[in-house]
């Protein structure tokens, strides 16, 4: 052995980042597995490599009730191990086990009972050579699948840019990342994409398996972590600390959430996330082919965040049950479908980012569901308010009369008359009546509501209120009296007639 193969080794050991330990083990194992190719050899044999790059090559006699133990433990060592392969991998291996391909350890032997030679072979030949050559090779070849291994299961979550190699195949595609090729299943891909051969594309890396070919590494374009790590190259406060990400819900393809705070005063994190006229949010969606994102400022107040996370609709009113971890949402009528979203897509979204199972109801479907409880007969909740509904589905703004839960209107008493009697009339809706009469305005209802309060003092309790139809009818009755009757007129045309007629008789 010359020293010129100890410098060989030494340059793999520059190239590929192998430490020299390895290369010097697989150079011990080449030759060892070289000795054994040529005629004569020894059953067990070592191989010893100096600095100079001189080897010897020593033959091993061990007593035959020693050898047998330890070929045995050797036996059982290796079942082991491919037993443990084989749960691993999940398919049944066929490998037979010989005793030529078992490896004995016997460090534990005590050196009297070891009886060594010095069988180190002139020249080893062609096959020989040969066989020592494909021995490093595939030593090298281990080394490198173990460093690479090691390096990308360190990486797992992170973000990493490849170039597409293969995208024939619709359910997976390979992708370059410079030592290694991953994988981007068809689970994590996301729906509408293509991937064109040659492109350049992010995705986070999810899984490292070791394989026989080396590592495989697993990509996904769905992970919500692509979202923010996008973020954290865009927007240099996120990169330093300055606006934070709290959280991210995301329906890859269609729309995404992130819910960002700032730990500076005077930094708006949602601006900062946006950019001058748009720029850093615009770069996020083009790399997310198209995806819509709505950023929301994060709030510790429940009420708040929760509104925030239903833009872009407007919310009314926020009631959350902090037991529950529920919220109940009340929107106009007109925001109902927007704050909901398609196929609940919006409303699905906002319950990821902040964690609160959300009830969205119009304030339509609130008011009816106040009505409902108070005609539920739940009288510690009567707000003293009309409990009848309109036709428009709000309940009517007029204060209820005195031990009653309505107000003087007359089709709304008839409402509470059939309500005494026993009736059901919890589904009751009161068609629009005339202004004047049945549902005053604005205006009027102030006026009502006087009127009812001034008679509600002067009578006694036992004696309902007069209407606003009755008072219209008490108004009208004097005008009716005034005008003259009829029957007179009809009666001073005869007589002016007789009177004209006389003198020309």
């Amino acid at each position: 052995m010359s020293r010129e193969i100890l410098e060989a080794v030494r340059q793999i050991e520059r190239e590929k980042g192998i430490e020299d330990d390895i290369l010097v083990r697989a150079l011990e194992d080449a030759l060892l597995a070289a000795y054994k190719k040529t005629p004569g050899a020894a059953r067990h044999a070592t191989v010893e490599l100096d600095s100079g790059g001189d080897f010897r090559v020593w033959s091993v006699a061990l007593p035959a009730d020693v050898e047998e133990r330890l070929i045995e433990e050797a036996r059982e060592r290796a079942i082991t191990e491919l037993e443990a392969a084989e749960i691993e991998n999940g398919e049944r291996s066929h490998t037979l086990v010989t005793d030529d391909d078992l490896v004995i350890d016997w460090s534990d032997v005590p050196d009297e009972q070891v009886k060594r030679a010095d069988v180190t072979p002139e020249n080893f030949g062609r096959i020989a050579a040969q066989t020592a050559k494909q021995v490093i090779l595939q030593r090298i070849r281990e080394a490198e699948r173990e460093m690479m291994y090691d390096e990308y299961v360190d990486r797992v979550t992170e973000v990493v840019t490849g170039i597409v190699q293969q995208a024939g195949d619709r359910n997976n595609v390979l992708v370059d990342l410079g030592k290694v090729e991953a994988l981007l299943p068809r689970s994590e891909q996301v729906d509408g994409e293509r991937y064109e051969q040659g492109s350049r594309i992010k995705a986070v890396i999810t899984e490292v398996r070791s394989g026989t070919k080396g590592p495989q590494v697993i990509l996904s374009r769905r992970d919500p972590e692509l979202i923010k790590t996008l973020f954290e190259l865009e927007v240099p406060e996120i990169a330093d600390g300055l606006v934070e990400i709290r959280g991210v819900a995301r329906e890859p393809g269609y729309r995404s959430k992130i819910a960002v705070e700032s730990h500076v005063q005077g930094v708006d994190p949602v601006g900062a996330c946006v950019g001058p006229r748009g720029s850093r949010v615009r770069m996020v969606v083009s790399e997310l082919r198209g995806e819509k994102i709505d950023i929301i400022p994060w709030n510790p107040e429940p009420a708040r965040f929760v509104a925030k996370a239903l833009s872009p609709a407007r919310v009314r009113e926020v009631l959350v049950d902090d037991d529950s971890s529920e919220a109940t949402v009340v929107v106009p009528d007109d925001q109902l479908s927007l704050a909901i979203g398609k196929e609940g897509l919006n409303a699905r979204l906002a319950a990821r980012l902040t964690g609160w199972k959300i009830d969205i109801q119009s304030e339509t479907e609130f008011a009816r569901a106040e009505a409902d409880a108070a005609f539920g007969g739940q009288e510690e909740e009567f707000s003293g308010r009309c409990v009848a509904l309109l036709s428009t589905g709000k309940r009517c703004p007029n204060t209820a009369l005195p031990a009653s839960h309505y107000c003087g209107i007359s089709a709304h008493r008839e409402i509470a008359e059939r309500e005494a009697a026993g009736e059901d009339v919890s589904a009751e809706i009161v068609q629009p009546a005339q202004p004047e009469a049945d549902e005053p305005e604005a205006g009027e209802a102030e006026e009502v509501e006087a009127t009812q309060a001034t008679d509600a003092v002067e009578e006694p309790a036992a004696e309902s209120a007069p209407t606003a139809q009755e008072v219209v009818e008490e108004e009208a009755a004097p005008a009716a009296e005034a005008e003259p009757e009829p029957e007179p007129e009809a009666e001073t045309e005869p007589e002016k007639r007789e009177e004209e007629t006389t003198p020309a008789e």
